[in-house]
């Protein structure tokens, strides 16, 4: 087993999936940062098993201009994931891949930006480097969302850096945009009963039925009006798209369900009011009654406040986009059709590019695997691309 791999292996060993605690996972990437000459911070929240940790590091002199090396250090959940052969906490070999939970999505690259750290000399940086590993990102980017306000006391006397690298799963493309995502619940509240008398109840069920049929026309609508403007950046899908995640209600099938929720989701493009379909989407479905068609019986119905991440759309021709496009032979950059931190990132005037050695049809998935090959020659181009940027004679990363 390579370094990096052995570097990878040990990250992928802590369970870091977002409903639980992260902190002996962020404390080993923070000594490995310490032990390269890095001067680092961790941002603290939650107690005991619970207890959860952003991590800043900062090599090189406090100056302005620098890069940030950026990626989150959450996974999503396996347990009860089918179709899993192998141990998602054990990095195994499979020929050419390596697999395990996070190994594409996105320990990988943070297994590459600790060994580069190994690798760059403090003293021949002109600018600093910032690693900015977050929590919380699979759940709405909130460990960024948390970060961000506290990230001018946590540099302490490094100026912000206004360019980051965030090495999401990309096949090494280049990508200066993505959608944004709105998470939201709708309750629906019925009269329970026997089920032998259905005019005597108002099934939630059938409410949440009805509210699936409304929403489906909101995405039709958006389906038929594709933008112009984002075809290129989003090919499949130039236009907000809905997702029904999760529908739960009912007791038996002897009784009218008196309640069911609907988990719903959907990805603005960058340019829209994240929440402006949200607001739409509650109009119409508090606007019209809703009754239960068996029995003509009114059912209540409540929209919850929506948790939004914003989108990205980076401008064209940074030091870094070209530098990240020469390292990866890459000609064009596109839009991703997931949602990252940059968004958060962006509120604090932080221009991001997306570009990753994972692979985006692993990521989530059951035996999730990355590359070898991509894997060992990742740490090579951040080395590069950041004494390029940050170097003595380099090119200054100013957006």
């Amino acid at each position: 087993m390579s370094q990096i791999e052995a570097v990878l292996g040990e990250l992928v060993a802590h369970d870091s999936v977002s409903v639980r605690g992260n902190i002996a996972l962020m404390e080993a990437m923070a000594s490995r940062c310490a032990d390269s000459g890095a001067r680092v911070a961790l941002q603290r929240w939650g107690d005991g098993a619970l207890a959860k940790a952003n991590l800043v590091a900062v090599l090189g002199p406090d100056e302005p201009g620098g890069l940030i090396l950026s990626g989150h250090a959450d996974v999503v959940p396996f347990a009860d994931q089918p179709g899993w052969t192998r141990d998602p906490l054990r990095l195994s070999n499979n020929g050419d891949r390596l697999v395990a939970r996070g190994s594409t999505d996105m320990k990988g690259f943070l297994a590459q930006c600790l060994e580069a750290l190994k690798h760059l000399d403090p003293s021949k940086l002109e600018r600093p480097v910032v690693l900015l590993f977050t929590a919380d990102e699979e759940i709405g980017c909130l460990g960024a969302q948390r970060l961000v306000p506290e990230l001018p006391q946590l540099l302490g006397a490094t100026p912000l850096p206004r360019l980051a690298w965030i090495g999401e799963p990309t096949s090494g493309r280049v990508f200066h945009a993505h959608k944004g995502i709105v998470e939201f619940h709708v309750r629906v509240s019925g009269r329970g009963g026997h089920s032998s008398v259905p005019e005597a109840g108002a099934n939630a069920i059938a409410g949440a039925a009805e509210v699936a049929r409304r929403l489906g026309q909101l995405q039709a609508e958006r389906r038929a009006r594709p933008s112009a403007r984002f075809a290129a950046l989003f090919p499949e899908a130039p236009y907000t798209t809905f997702n029904l995640g999760t529908i739960q209600g009912g007791s038996a099938t002897n009784m009218i369900a008196d309640a069911c929720s609907l988990a719903v989701s959907y990805r603005p493009l960058p340019d829209e009011d994240a929440l402006a379909l949200w607001r739409e989407a509650r109009e119409r479905l508090l606007g019209t009654p809703l009754r239960d068609p068996g029995s003509e019986l009114a059912l209540e119905v409540e929209v919850l406040p929506a948790l939004a991440a914003p989108g990205l759309l980076t401008a064209r021709g940074t030091a870094l986009e070209h530098a990240l496009c020469a390292a990866f032979a890459q000609r064009e950059v596109g839009g991703a059709p997931y949602c990252t931190d940059a968004g958060r990132f962006a509120v604090a005037g932080i221009d991001s590019l997306i570009c990753g050695p994972g692979d985006l049809a692993e990521a989530h998935q059951p035996n999730e695997s990355i590359s070898r090959q991509a894997l060992a020659e990742g740490v090579e181009p951040i080395v590069a691309i950041v004494s390029k940027l940050c170097g003595r004679g380099g090119d200054a990363p100013r957006a």
